[in-house]
């Protein structure tokens, strides 16, 4: 059985929210999944962070890379881009990057954002350039089989699933169902891959 790493980090509750989502969509194409978080970035350089997060899924260990078939990013948009605790996890796949620990497992990005032109697209293009350094194989969420694409009036991007946080208002159906197909897909890709 393949094993879909979703790796995210949430301020709010939306990212996480997302990798619910997408967790369902894994669990729908029969893979399993390990689902991870990244710490906040500390402006103390001295602060050591918890080894354990107060609540929520436990924070990524070099094993869960190691250890996936297929590997799903998620974090907040900031200004366009990830948010530094996603960036600075990243940064820190030098060893990975060598090994070639992604090479050939399929990867997939998503995003959360508060405002509607916000940068969902530019951040997760910005997610995608490491992974491709790591020789992951990009995988995005294509028009004819997500005609959610065309419909949705909220976040939604072929690049992979964005929402957009509104004050007060849920997930639409159709974020949430991009969020899904992506899972479904990265977790098929593996699967197929795993099997060749």
């Amino acid at each position: 059985m393949v094993n879909i790493l979703i790796v995210y980090y949430s301020l709010n509750g939306s990212t996480l929210e997302m990798a619910e989502q997408i967790v369902a969509g894994v669990q729908g194409a029969g893979a399993n999944f390990t689902l991870r978080t990244v710490p906040k970035v500390s402006t103390v350089t001295e602060k050591i962070a918890d080894d354990i997060p107060p609540e929520g899924p436990p924070y990524i260990q070099n094993e869960d890379i190691k250890n996936c078939d297929g590997l799903l990013l998620g974090s907040p948009t900031r200004f366009g881009n990830m948010a530094a605790p996603m960036k600075y996890f990243i940064d820190g796949l030098s060893q990975d990057w060598l090994q070639g620990t992604l090479a050939g497992k399929p990867a997939g990005v998503f995003t959360s954002a508060s405002s509607l032109h916000g940068g969902h697209e530019s951040t997760l293009l910005t997610m995608m350039i490491p992974l491709l350094h790591l020789g992951a194989l990009i995988t995005g969420i294509p028009y004819h089989e997500n005609p959610e694409l065309m419909e949705t009036s909220a976040g939604g991007t072929p690049y992979g699933p964005s929402y957009w946080v509104r004050s007060n208002l849920e997930m639409t159906q159709e974020e949430k169902k991009l969020c899904y197909a992506l899972g479904y897909r990265v977790a098929m890709i593996a699967k197929r891959l795993k099997n060749l």
